[in-house]
């Protein structure tokens, strides 16, 4: 053992199902509660072991307007902001008996800074973070994302960089029906974190469908992605692509029936889902 690491103690432990109202057939999260003493290497260890595309540690915050603080780790990073953990962590504190200190929102902190999140109706929303890159990829990107989609460069009606924690890279296609039908090579993907996303009826009557693809992870697709969906909203609501409240369906190539739910207040653009807790318990760390 590490002489700075401490003892192996029990933490309480759950395991959320996100963006989905049907459990089993959203995001799993695996969030780990009373996270202090561990080292970030000991969280990105547990982060791989689970095989899950994200695991959430939450820990007291360090800023007095949040409510508490999550870092959250893919297999084999930890990124500052991700949405399926954002409303998996949000969920587990409240289930625990947290109590915001602002009325009708939990302010989560977390490597992005500050994150608000609202009950809405059955689901938690959370307000998309800002873009802090957004605008058009270059030819060279662009023709490499289309090979990697096996696509032909006309199927792209648009492509933008969409960072707001994960680097993101938006395809825009001319349908729900192209976006199930594609058949990834992922090793010409590269590097590249792809989300694209085409107009219905997506699956259910959804308004769009969505895939998000990140090349090394655990999961090279991944099931329902927050970030994306929230990064995607702005660039379409913003460039008049999509109504002002609309659903994204995702993960239907998986089997699963993820629904992100997209809502515009004037001021914020929510992003929200149903979260079921389906393993509730303890874990050595």
């Amino acid at each position: 053992m590490n002489r700075t690491e401490l003892p192996a103690r029990s933490r309480p432990f759950h395991q959320v199902d996100v963006f989905s109202r049907e459990p089993y057939r959203g995001n799993p999260l695996a969030v780990v509660v009373e996270a202090e003493g561990l080292t970030p290497e000991q969280m990105q260890q547990f982060a791989n072991w689970t095989n899950l595309s994200e695991t959430t540690f939450l820990l007291p915050p360090t800023d007095p307007r949040a409510d508490y603080r999550v870092r959250i780790f893919t297999g084999s990073e930890e990124f500052p902001f991700a949405g399926h953990p954002t409303l998996g962590s949000a969920h587990t504190w409240l289930e625990r008996g947290g109590i915001p200190q602002t009325d009708g929102f939990v302010v989560q902190e977390c490597g992005a800074g500050l994150v608000r999140v609202k009950r809405d109706g059955g689901m938690l929303a959370f307000a998309a973070p800002p873009l802090t890159r957004c605008g058009p990829v270059d030819g060279a990107i662009r023709r490499r994302i289309a090979a990697g989609l096996r696509l032909a460069e006309t199927d792209v009606v648009d492509a933008s960089w969409l960072v707001n924690g994960p680097e993101w890279i938006g395809v825009l296609l001319g349908s729900a029906e192209q976006v199930r039908a594609v058949n990834p090579d992922v090793a010409a993907l590269g590097s590249l974190k792809i989300g694209i996303i085409g107009p219905g009826p997506g699956d259910g009557g959804a308004d769009f469908e969505v895939r998000t693809f990140i090349p090394g992870d655990a999961m090279v697709e991944d099931p329902v992605t927050g970030s994306f969906n929230a990064g995607a909203a702005q660039w379409l609501i913003g460039s008049n692509r999509a109504p002002q409240e609309y659903v994204a369906a995702q993960g239907t190539a998986l089997g699963r029936a993820g629904r992100v739910h997209v809502k515009t207040d004037g001021s914020d653009i929510w992003v929200g889902g149903h979260s079921t807790t389906c393993i509730r318990g303890s874990v050595l760390l």
